[in-house]
């Protein structure tokens, strides 16, 4: 199982124990609600998905009021995009023209999965656990980019956790979230 398909099955995993009455809760992504947050990753997997296959794909709308059923059919389509021979090789874009490695590409797509995978299960009070391997290698990948993404917005600013702290932990305070919140 590759570490894509790994952290889509555990934010599957999460998905599909929300609750209804669950929607309207707050998430530690304090832009999202857990029913926008839910709708912010189906909007966006086809876009991650097309980067997978070397396709410009632009981010999808989702229609109707709870995206958790389409979040989970695109969720399975990214995985099936990013599994593919090839895939991780050359460069691709992500929903625009800019062109970027396929790997740096890949490493994103991880993050969004386990970064707001956490954001869900915290929200809801669902266990979030991925193999300690693939979390220290996405703590690498964040480290090298945490500066680009916070000047970009695309992180908030850091909060500090100790250095003992796990490589969830500590992936989370360099995307500006609290390992300690609680809704």
């Amino acid at each position: 199982m590759s570490e894509i398909s790994t952290a889509a099955a555990a934010l599957a995993t999460v998905v599909r124990g929300i609750r209804p009455e669950q929607l309207t809760d707050p998430t530690p992504c304090t832009e999202f609600d857990v029913r926008a947050l839910v709708g912010h990753l189906a909007q966006w997997a086809p876009s991650l998905a097309g980067a997978g296959r070397k396709q410009i794909v632009e981010p999808s709308e989702v229609d109707g009021d709870d995206p958790r059923n389409v979040l989970l059919e695109r969720v399975s389509d990214l995985v099936d995009a990013w599994d593919s021979p090839g895939s991780h090789e050359g460069t691709t874009h992500m929903g625009g023209p800019t062109e970027m490695p396929a790997a740096l590409v890949a490493d994103m797509v991880l993050g969004e999965l386990v970064v707001h995978g956490w954001d869900l299960a915290r929200a809801t009070g669902r266990p979030f656990e991925l193999p300690e391997n693939l979390l220290k290698r996405l703590h690498d990948g964040v480290v090298a980019t945490a500066g680009e993404a916070r000047a970009m917005g695309v992180y908030g600013p850091e909060v500090p956790v100790p250095a003992s702290a796990s490589a969830l932990d500590r992936i989370l305070g360099l995307t500006g979230r609290n390992p300690a919140w609680a809704g």
